[in-house]
């Protein structure tokens, strides 16, 4: 029997993670404080786990500016759409073995 957890993505063994990218895969972008509130997080908490997904190639950043305020806001590239959704189908594959 192949090992049921082989094909996730470590990198979604987050729940952190697995909620960004599960807001990103529906929105074009989110901004970080919107992020941050809606995970209940810190700022250190939620940077260390986009800087996780930005390493990965798997969420793109855009700083720029409103008025004079900074403004970050992420969003999910192809690569990221491809890794998340092979996650989900692996999930599913594995809970309809069990």
């Amino acid at each position: 029997m192949k090992n049921p957890i082989a094909d996730l993505n470590k990198i979604f063994d987050s729940r952190i993670r697995l909620g960004v990218m599960s807001m990103l895969i529906v929105n074009n972008d989110i901004a970080f404080n919107d992020l941050k509130q809606m995970l209940e997080l810190t700022d250190g908490n939620l940077a260390s786990h986009l800087n996780t997904l930005e390493q990965a190639e798997f969420i793109k950043v855009r700083k720029g500016f409103i008025g004079r305020k900074t403004s970050t806001t992420y969003s999910i590239t192809e690569l990221g759409k491809q890794a998340f959704k092979a996650h989900l189908d692996a999930l599913e594959k594995m809970i309809k073995k069990l």
